[in-house]
């Protein structure tokens, strides 16, 4: 449950991994192989695989620990694999986000600067269109109505890695196919407009790749439903156990 972890600053190592693989993705649409992490920054094997799992600790990317080339699922904002939102740079396809959430914060990325995106994405209740469009962290959807769809809860978040809490986070068309989508995956969830996710993800957004020096980030459960719920969205699924037992 790496949950509530102090926060640390990382080591001279990671933070050149993780300036490197920010801007291999940025450049190439994938991350990096060992060889080529090796070829842009100088660092061994040996130190390239603990410096992945310093920034895994520090919630910047997942990678598979066992496998012996430390293989990259996540470096968020992106992903290694088909997800459900995908980038797009002047009419071609870039990468794939990491999930709703992170989608939004990749044009404030310095490598993106004055560029406008296209989020591609789909409706999680009826796989509809949902397209949005991004630019130095102003974010437009297609449809006015179009929501974040979040299933898991906080309390849930990270239990392993991040991949699950991802795989959670969703566009909606609106508030009646997301309650529709809640049946069709028996889970509750809460919703975020457009606005509040920008605002929910602004802090990292402002940090990534514009701070060289950034911190790792730990997830504190209660700070984030705080932190949803000042912005004014509705934490009530969420908060189960603060409501009265039924007699």
């Amino acid at each position: 449950m790496p949950q509530n972890v102090q926060s640390f600053e990382f080591s001279d190592a990671a933070k050149q991994l993780r300036a490197f693989v920010y801007e291999f993705w940025c450049e190439h649409g994938h991350g990096p192989n060992l060889r080529a992490v090796h070829d842009g920054t100088g660092l061994d094997r040996r130190a390239i695989i603990q410096a992945y799992k310093e920034l895994q600790l520090g919630i910047i990317c997942v990678v598979d620990q066992d496998s012996q080339n430390c293989n990259v699922l996540k470096f968020q904002p992106f992903s290694s694999f088909p997800s459900q939102v995908e980038v797009w740079i002047d009419g071609r396809f870039h990468s794939f986000a990491g999930c709703a959430l992170e989608s939004v914060a990749i044009s404030r990325m310095p490598a993106f600067a004055g560029t406008e995106l296209t989020l591609k994405s789909y409706c999680a209740c009826c796989l509809g269109s949902v397209d949005l469009t991004a630019k130095d962290g102003a974010v437009t959807p297609s449809n006015p109505s179009t929501l974040v769809h979040v299933s898991t809860s906080p309390w849930d978040w990270n239990n392993n890695d991040i991949v699950h809490q991802c795989d959670s986070m969703n566009y909606v068309i609106d508030a009646a196919h997301a309650e529709r989508y809640e049946r069709i995956i028996s889970r509750r969830g809460v919703l975020l407009t457009i606005e509040q996710t920008a605002m929910f993800v602004k802090a990292t957004g402002d940090e990534r790749m514009w701070n060289p020096d950034w911190v790792a980030a730990t997830i504190d459960p209660k700070a984030v439903i705080v932190g949803m719920k000042q912005l004014g969205v509705d934490v009530s699924p969420w908060t189960g156990e603060r409501s009265p037992v039924p007699a």
